[in-house]
C-alpha cells in the first residue's frame, strides 16, 4: 500500500492499493497521465474512498480497465462517478466480467431489448445493465431529473411486458389480461428503487383463472428480476382478489371505492398485457374519477389522507423524510392530485398521471400561481433527486436523510454540494412546499370549486345560460354577457375568471339579487383588470373570494366603496385585517396622511380617503360576521340561546333557540352590533380630531384658543349606523368668537367637500337656540344659557354628549356642565315629565315621512329606535341624580343600569334590549342593500330578503319580518308602561 502523502488533495483519506498502477510512492505523484486524470475524476466522486477501493476491485478482475478509461474521458468520467455514489452498482460491476463496458454508450435507449428473453436471469441481467446505464447518464452527464424518471419508467415497462410474457408460457392458454401500471410507474416518474404498483383486469369470467396465473407468475419473476410488483391499490386491497373482470371493476368503482382510490387512478396508465383492454378499462372509468370531488367528503378525505401519512412516520425521522414528511414529496403530490381532482372535470389539460406535467398545466391554467408553480416544480425536482442519490448509495428503497456526518457528506458531493449548502437549499425548499401545500390544499375555494357540479363548471354560452337560469338570475343573458366579458380570451386573466366564476355564481345566486352581485363583481374586476395581484389574490389567499362575493352580495353600500377603492380589497385576505382599529390608531393615521398634504383640501381628502378604507374595514366584518361579539350575563336568553345563528349559519342551527320561545329575528346580542356601532364612532371621532387640526392651521387660529368638539346623539353614545351624520356642538375658549367661526366654518366646509367617499355630514343643529342659535359657542357663554334659558329637550339632548375631539381640558369642563343640566338634582317636575312625553307624541306625529308604515319605521315607529331611547332617558332624567350608573351615554348601558337600579323589569328590559338591537341591525342592513340611509323595513321583495339574509341567515324573509313585527310589538308595550303611564 502506497501511504497517503498528496493523495488527499485527491479527497482521498486512504493510501492507493500499491497494485493499482496509479500512485509512485518514491516521487509522491501519479505515475503518467492517464493516472492523474484518473485520480483526478476520483476526486470529483461522492465518495473518493470508495470510488478507489471500487476500481481496485474492477482492476484485479480485469486490468484492462486503466487503459481504457485512462484514454476515454466519458467512459472515465461515467464509470468513476457511479463508482463513487453507489455501493452496490459497484458491486454489481465487480461481478459481472467486462460490465463496465456497458458504460461506453452516451445515451440510454429505450427499453425494448427484451423482446427476445426467455429466461429470469437474462432479464435480471439486461435490467441491470439498464439501470447503471441510466445511473451512469443521470450522475456523470448531469441528465435531467424528468428524464431520468421518464428513462427509469422506461425500463420498468419493458420490464413489466417481458415479464409478461415469460409469465405466459407457464399457463395452458394465453387469457385476456391487462396491466394497469399505477403509482409512480403510471406516472412515469419512478425512482431506482420502487415498488411498481399494478392493478390486473381480465376481460371475462373465463379469464380470471389463468388471468389469475399470469399475474401470479409476473409478480414472481419481476422480483426475481428487478423489484416487487405491488398489487395493493386494486378494489379491496390485499382482501381483494388478485384479478378482476373489466365489469367488476366497474362495479366497486360505481358503488364502494373511497376518494383516495379515485386519487390513485389518476396515475393509472395500461402497460403490458391486452392493450385494448386496458383501454376499455381506463375509459370506462374516467366519469368517476372525474365526479370524485363532488362527493361532500372528497375534499377533507384527501386532506386527512395526509394528515394520516404524516402521523405514520417515526418521530424520530419525521423531519428527515424527503417523501412522506411535511414539506416533502407527498406534499407536493397531494396539493396537485387534489387540484386534478377538482378542477380537472371541466379540464382535460390537467388530467395528466404525471406530477410535473399536471402541475405545470395547473400553471398554464391559471389554476395555480406562476411564481408557486415554479417554486413547487423546483422544490419537487430537487428532492427526487435527493431521493434518487440516497437509493443509488446501496440500491436500497429510502426517502430518510441520514444522521451520521460522512453519510450526509456523501449525499452532498452526491448532489454536486458540500454539507452546509445541501441542508440550506434542502430546508429552503422544505418550508416552501409546506407553506404552499397548507395554502393549495386547505385554501377555501378549493372546497366550493369542488361543490359545483361539473356541468356547472363550463362557462360555454349553451351551458352558462341554462346555468344561470337555474340559479335563479332574473336576466340570464345580460349575466352571460358579464361572464364573456371577463373570460373572453386566453390571456391568463380569463383563464384564472374561468376558475373563479363558476364557484362566484353559485354564491351570488343565495343573494337576493344574483344579477346586480355579478355586475359588482365585473365592476370590480373591471377597475383592477390591469392590477397583478387581484386575481392570484382571489384564487390563492385563504377565502378573499368567497369573501368578496359575501360582501357583494350584501348590496350597493360596500360595492360602492369598493369600486372606488379597489385596493382595499386585500382586507378580505385575513380576519386580522378586518379587525376595527382602534381610536388612537385612527388618529394617528390620519393625522399623519394629512401631514404629508401642503395644501387643507389635499390633507382632508387623505383623511376622508382613510375614512372610506376604515368604512369597507368595518362594513366587511359586519357582513362578515368578524366583530367580536360581547357577553351580557344579564340577558342570558338573549346571549345563549339565540335562533339566529352567526352570519354564514344555517337554518338548522336556528332551531334549538326557537323551540325555547325565542324570535328568529333577533340577533344573538347586541354586542356584534354595538362593535359596529362603536368601530363606526371611533373612526368618526378620528375624523373630526384630524379635520379639526388641519382646519385650525388653515385658519391660522391662534395657538391659545381651547376648541372642542362635543359628540351628540348617536355619535355622543358611540351608537353610529352607516348613514349617521356627526351630531356635533362646537366649543371655545381663548381667542375671538370670529376666530372660532372660522375653525368650525372650515371644518365643515372641507368635510362637506365633493370627493368619491360617503359623506359624514357636521350636524350642530342640537346646539342651545338650534339653527338660530350661533354656531360656536364659548364655554361661558354655554354656561350662561343653560343656567338661564335651558328647556327640558334640552338637558336630554345632553344626557348623549360625550367630547370627541379637541381639547380635553375644554371637553372635560363641558361634561362637568352638562352633568349639572341633564342630571338635575331633583329630578324632573311632573310639567317636565308631561312636556317631553308631549314632545314624543310630536315626533312621530310630524317627522314619521308620509306614506311610511309605523309597525316597520325602525326609527320612529312603534317599538323602533326612538321608542327605546325617549323611555331609556326618561329614566336619566328622572333619577340620574339618585343612580350613578344611570349617567352614561350608550343606550344599553343604561338600560341595563335601570334593570340594577329597580326601575324596570327583567323581562320588559329584555324587550327593550331586543327591539333595540334589531332595529340598529336592520337599519344597517337597509344601507348596506341600498347604498343609502333609510329607516323602512319593507314587507317583501328582494330588499327584505337581503335584510333576513344579513341579519338572521337561514330564516325565511317572512319568517323574519314576523319576528320584527313581534319582538318590536313588545318593546312597544313596555314602553307603555314605562314611558307613557
Amino acid at each position: 500500500m502506497a501511504g497517503i502523502g498528496r493523495l488527499a488533495r485527491y479527497g482521498l483519506t486512504q493510501p492507493c492499493p500499491q497494485d493499482l498502477p496509479l500512485w509512485d510512492l518514491a516521487s509522491q505523484r501519479p505515475l503518467d497521465e492517464e493516472a492523474a486524470l484518473i485520480l483526478e475524476q476520483i476526486g470529483r466522486a461522492a465518495d473518493p474512498d470508495l470510488a478507489l477501493r471500487q476500481l481496485h476491485r474492477l482492476y484485479e478482475r480485469d486490468p484492462s480497465v486503466l487503459a481504457e478509461i485512462g484514454g476515454k474521458e466519458d467512459l472515465r468520467i461515467r464509470l468513476l462517478t457511479v463508482l463513487g455514489a453507489s455501493s452496490a452498482l459497484g458491486d454489481q460491476l465487480a461481478a459481472v466480467a467486462k460490465g463496465w463496458q456497458a458504460l461506453t454508450h452516451t445515451i440510454p435507449p429505450r427499453y425494448e431489448v427484451h423482446s427476445g428473453l426467455t429466461d429470469v436471469a437474462a432479464l435480471r441481467a439486461g435490467y441491470q445493465r439498464g439501470l447503471l446505464r441510466i445511473a451512469a447518464w443521470d450522475l456523470a452527464d448531469d441528465a435531467d431529473i424528468e428524464a431520468v424518471m421518464t428513462e427509469i419508467t422506461a425500463l420498468a415497462d419493458a420490464t413489466l411486458r417481458a415479464a409478461y410474457r415469460l409469465a405466459l408460457t407457464r399457463v395452458p392458454s394465453a387469457p385476456r389480461l391487462a396491466v394497469i401500471a399505477m403509482g409512480k410507474c403510471g406516472g412515469a416518474e419512478l425512482n431506482y428503487v420502487s415498488d411498481v404498483d399494478v392493478i390486473f383486469v381480465a376481460a371475462e369470467d373465463e379469464d380470471l383463472s389463468t388471468g389469475t396465473g399470469v399475474a401470479a407468475a409476473l409478480m414472481e419473476i419481476c422480483g426475481q428480476v428487478a423489484w416487487p410488483v405491488d398489487a395493493a391499490l386494486r378494489p379491496e386491497g390485499g382482501r381483494g382478489p388478485l384479478v378482476r373482470t373489466l365489469t367488476s371493476h366497474r362495479v366497486y368503482y360505481q358503488r364502494w371505492a373511497r376518494t383516495w382510490e379515485f386519487q390513485a387512478l389518476l396515475k393509472a396508465r395500461p402497460v403490458a398485457g391486452d392493450a385494448g383492454l386496458g383501454k376499455a378499462w381506463l375509459a370506462g372509468l374516467q366519469p368517476l374519477i372525474w365526479r370524485a370531488a363532488e362527493r361532500p367528503e372528497a375534499v377533507e378525505d384527501v386532506r386527512s389522507m395526509r394528515r394520516k401519512i404524516v402521523d405514520q412516520i417515526p418521530p424520530n425521522e419525521v423531519d428527515r423524510e424527503i417523501k412522506r414528511g411535511p414539506g416533502g414529496l407527498r406534499d407536493i403530490e397531494f396539493a396537485v392530485q387534489l387540484l386534478q381532482l377538482v378542477h380537472g372535470r371541466a379540464d382535460d389539460n390537467l388530467r395528466s398521471g404525471n406530477t410535473l406535467t399536471a402541475l405545470r398545466e395547473l400553471v398554464a391554467g391559471g389554476y395555480v400561481g406562476r411564481q408557486d408553480g415554479k417554486a413547487l416544480e423546483e422544490a419537487y425536482r430537487f428532492l427526487r433527486r435527493v431521493e434518487h442519490a440516497l437509493q443509488l448509495q446501496r440500491l436500497l428503497r429510502t426517502h430518510t436523510v441520514p444522521v451520521a456526518p460522512a453519510a450526509v457528506r456523501w449525499l452532498a458531493r452526491a448532489l454536486g454540494l458540500n454539507e452546509t449548502s445541501f441542508r440550506s437549499v434542502w430546508v429552503a425548499h422544505a418550508a416552501e412546499v409546506r407553506r404552499l401545500h397548507a395554502k393549495l390544499l386547505y385554501r377555501p375555494l378549493l372546497a366550493a370549486v369542488a361543490k359545483v357540479p361539473a356541468d356547472g363548471l363550463s362557462l360555454r354560452p349553451d351551458a352558462a345560460q341554462r346555468r344561470l337560469e337555474l340559479l335563479g338570475f332574473a336576466d340570464p343573458r345580460g349575466a352571460l354577457r358579464h361572464i364573456e366579458a371577463l373570460t373572453a380570451g386566453v390571456s391568463r386573466t380569463a383563464a384564472i375568471q374561468r376558475t373563479l366564476l363558476p364557484v362566484l355564481l353559485a354564491e351570488f345566486a343565495d343573494s337576493p339579487d344574483p344579477d346586480a352581485a355579478l355586475l359588482a363583481y365585473r365592476q370590480v374586476s373591471e377597475a383592477l383588470g390591469t392590477t397583478p395581484w387581484y386575481l392570484r389574490l382571489l384564487r390563492d389567499e385563504g377565502p378573499v373570494a368567497l369573501r368578496l362575493a359575501q360582501v357583494l352580495d350584501s348590496g350597493r353600500y360596500l360595492t360602492d366603496l369598493l369600486t372606488r377603492d379597489p385596493e382595499a380589497l386585500r382586507l378580505l385576505a385575513d380576519d386580522a385585517e378586518l379587525r376595527p382599529r382602534t381610536a388612537q390608531s385612527l388618529v394617528d393615521g390620519m393625522t399623519a396622511a394629512a401631514a404629508r398634504q401642503t395644501d387643507p383640501a389635499a390633507a382632508v381628502a387623505a383623511i376622508r380617503a382613510l375614512r372610506r378604507r376604515e368604512l369597507f374595514r368595518i362594513g366587511s366584518a359586519d357582513v362578515l360576521g368578524l366583530l367580536d361579539v360581547s357577553t351580557d350575563p344579564l340577558f342570558p336568553a338573549q346571549q345563549g340561546s339565540a335562533a339566529v345563528p352567526p352570519k354564514g349559519g344555517t337554518a338548522k342551527a336556528a332551531a334549538p333557540a326557537r323551540a325555547a320561545g325565542q324570535s328568529a329575528a333577533v340577533p344573538p346580542s347586541e354586542g356584534g352590533k354595538a362593535a359596529v356601532g362603536q368601530a363606526l364612532s371611533d373612526l368618526t371621532d378620528a375624523t373630526l380630531a384630524a379635520a379639526l387640526t388641519v382646519a385650525r392651521a388653515a385658519v391660522q387660529a391662534p395657538e391659545d384658543m381651547r376648541f372642542a368638539i362635543i359628540g351628540m346623539g348617536r355619535l355622543g353614545g358611540a351608537e353610529m349606523s352607516y348613514p349617521s351624520d356627526a351630531d356635533v356642538l362646537f366649543v371655545f375658549d381663548g381667542g375671538t368668537d370670529a376666530a372660532a367661526l372660522a375653525v368650525a366654518e372650515q371644518l365643515r366646509t372641507l368635510l362637506a367637500a365633493p370627493a368619491p367617499d360617503p359623506p359624514l355630514g357636521v350636524d350642530a343643529d342640537l346646539r342651545p337656540e338650534g339653527r338660530q342659535g350661533p354656531l360656536v359657542r364659548s364655554i361661558a357663554a354655554f354656561q350662561r344659557y343653560y343656567a338661564r334659558w335651558s328647556q327640558v329637550w334640552e338637558a336630554q339632548a345632553l344626557l348623549r354628549a360625550r367630547p370627541v375631539a379637541g381639547s380635553e381640558s375644554l371637553g372635560a369642563e363641558f361634561v362637568k356642565l352638562a352633568d349639572s343640566v341633564r342630571y338635575p338634582p331633583e329630578g324632573l317636575k311632573r310639567e317636565q315629565i308631561t312636556e317631553i312625553r308631549r314632545i314624543k307624541a310630536r315626533v312621530e306625529n310630524e317627522r314619521l315621512p308620509r306614506g311610511a308604515d309605523p309597525l316597520t319605521h325602525v326609527k320612529l315607529g312603534r317599538g323602533g329606535l326612538a321608542d327605546v331611547e325617549w323611555t331609556v332617558q326618561l329614566w336619566q332624567l328622572r333619577h340620574g341624580h339618585a343612580h350613578p350608573d344611570l349617567r352614561q351615554t350608550r343606550t344599553l348601558f343604561v338600560l341595563r343600569a335601570a334593570l340594577r337600579a329597580g326601575l324596570v323589569e327583567e323581562a320588559d328590559a329584555r324587550m327593550l334590549s331586543e327591539a333595540w338591537v334589531l332595529c340598529s341591525k336592520v337599519r344597517n342592513a337597509l344601507t348596506l342593500i341600498r347604498g343609502r340611509a333609510s329607516d323602512q323595513l319593507p314587507r317583501h321583495g328582494r330588499e327584505l330578503a337581503g335584510v333576513a339574509r344579513l341579519i338572521a341567515p337561514g330564516v325565511e324573509p317572512g319568517e323574519f319580518l314576523d319576528d320584527y313585527l313581534k319582538v318590536t310589538r313588545r318593546a312597544r308595550g313596555a314602553v307603555e308602561r314605562y314611558f307613557l303611564s
